[in-house]
């Protein structure tokens, strides 16, 4: 859904350096898909940077647990935990391959994705329900996602509340609201324009 909703792999064509950033990496299902993704599509000489906020990361436990009900993605997985000890400093960059880093930002998301040096290419925004976690979804913070985002960089959610939508556009995306994935019947998708 991401990755659709993002327009990918398609705009990993045209650039050799591409920055997905996302909100929440929880049991890390987002970013392994991506990976996966990615080596399928990626060309010698491409680099993806995939960072991701979370203040309160799992253990490698509760990650192999979560993601073995997807075996596709078992082999990456078993990569990713190794370096999960790591996780007492913030930020953590490994790099998993010799085309991909992966950044965990150890912070609430607000704080973290305001003090971000960088601007993202597509965001996951992948916060909890909007009604369970409003705070992942507040103007304030939309703001900064749109500022740490590149001109025609694009985010996806699943979400299509109607708040959120109007936080996201009030902070200056162009939103839309497409069919959604699953049990989802609607998602939001969204670019920032030329100005």
């Amino acid at each position: 859904m991401f990755l659709a909703g993002n327009d990918l792999p398609q705009r990993w064509q045209s650039q050799d350096h591409f920055q997905i950033a996302e909100l929440g990496f929880g049991t890390g299902l987002n970013f392994l898909e991506t990976w996966r993704q990615w080596c399928r599509h990626r060309r010698p000489g491409q680099h993806l940077d995939y960072t991701s906020f979370e203040a309160y990361p799992l253990d490698a436990q509760a990650i192999i647990r979560a993601i073995s009900v997807w075996p596709d993605l078992s082999e990456l997985a078993e990569k990713l935990v190794q370096h999960l000890p790591d996780l007492n400093r913030s930020p953590t960059v490994w790099n998993l391959d010799h085309q991909t880093t992966l950044t965990i930002i150890k912070a609430q998301a607000l704080e973290g994705v305001g003090n971000w040096p960088q601007k993202a290419d597509a965001w996951y925004l992948d916060g909890f329900s909007p009604q369970l976690n409003r705070d992942m979804w507040s103007s304030r913070l939309m703001e900064q996602v749109f500022a740490h985002t590149h001109v025609i960089g694009t985010f996806a959610t699943y979400t299509s509340a109607g708040w959120v939508r109007r936080n996201l556009q009030s902070s200056g995306f162009n939103v839309k609201k497409i069919p959604g994935h699953g049990t989802k019947r609607h998602m939001l998708v969204g670019v920032r324009e030329l100005l």
